[in-house]
């Protein structure tokens, strides 16, 4: 279980998070839905240890983060950029293994298992195949893929990979920030196909920031709704995202409608009808 409880967060004097309360279960997929400044990335970014709250705490299975050292947080939770820039070009396979740095000590190589690791996390993304290819030939689904396979060779020894039988462990957490951004449709599918399959056969717990309505509900089991700081709603999809709560989000009037070709909810902005909060 990963938890934040009356979690408030402030660059300088601006606030970001006010009293956030989120409890994100084991195996949970959670959608952080909100507009732009609303604190998405800052709550990412303080859910997986980066940052220090100004108030509250965020724990993982029970255990306050600010016990835990970097390696041990880093080793349970991963978090993926919206956007990575390497300085220097590497193949994909290596830009797979950085994400083996805290399981080495300080100075020490990558060894065979930290290479089959890295291989099986990239054959959980789909590819495999690009392993030899300059990171920065790639398409930005290609290598948006290719990042989540770091994050999971982060993640594991290996029971986010092969999970336990049992479904026990630590709970191992992906966070995500904006994974579609830059996307055209199709490798936004790729990428929801991905984490939908990680975390239906991986002992994994994910979240991920968006702003697209659609990808959050084709994806997600669970949302929480983040505006100025502050949770205006959380629970499962199919109760959440309603007309009522997007209006209260974004301040806009949207029509939400079941697929029949797919049974998942499905979003259409009609018209802005606020700016301000609780529209």
């Amino acid at each position: 279980m990963l938890r934040a409880a009356s979690v408030s967060f402030a660059y300088g004097s601006h606030r970001v998070l006010d009293e956030v309360d989120v409890a994100i279960a084991p195996g949970a997929l959670v959608g952080i839905l909100g507009p732009n400044g609303s604190g998405k990335t800052t709550l990412i970014t303080v859910l997986g240890g980066i940052a220090r709250p100004a108030r509250g705490e965020v724990t993982l299975d029970g255990t306050t983060l600010s016990r835990l050292s970097r390696v041990e947080i880093a080793r349970r939770m991963a978090i993926v950029p919206q956007d990575t820039h390497l300085t220097f070009d590497y193949s994909v396979l290596e830009v797979a293994l950085m994400g083996r740095y805290p399981h080495l000590s300080s100075f020490e190589l990558e060894g065979p298992r930290d290479i089959e690791i890295a291989r099986h996390a990239l054959a959980a993304t789909g590819t495999s195949d690009l392993e030899q290819r300059s990171f920065l030939s790639l398409s930005g689904g290609e290598r948006q893929r290719v990042v989540i396979a770091s994050a999971l060779a982060q993640l594991a020894d290996a029971e986010v990979l092969t999970p336990p039988p049992d479904g026990r462990g630590p709970s191992r957490v992906l966070l995500l920030d904006e994974p579609t951004a830059s996307l055209d449709p199709a490798y936004q599918l790729e990428v929801a196909d991905i984490l939908r399959e990680l975390s239906t056969r991986g002992h994994l717990t994910i979240a991920v920031c968006t702003h697209d309505l659609n990808f959050a509900a084709g994806l997600c089991r669970e949302l929480v709704m983040l505006r100025d700081g502050r949770v205006i709603a959380a629970g499962p999809t199919d109760e959440v995202l309603t007309p009522e709560t997007i209006r209260r989000l974004y301040g806009i009037d949207a029509d939400v409608q079941r697929l029949a070709a797919t049974g998942r909810l499905s979003v259409v902005p009609l018209r802005r009808v606020s700016a301000g909060p609780g529209a």
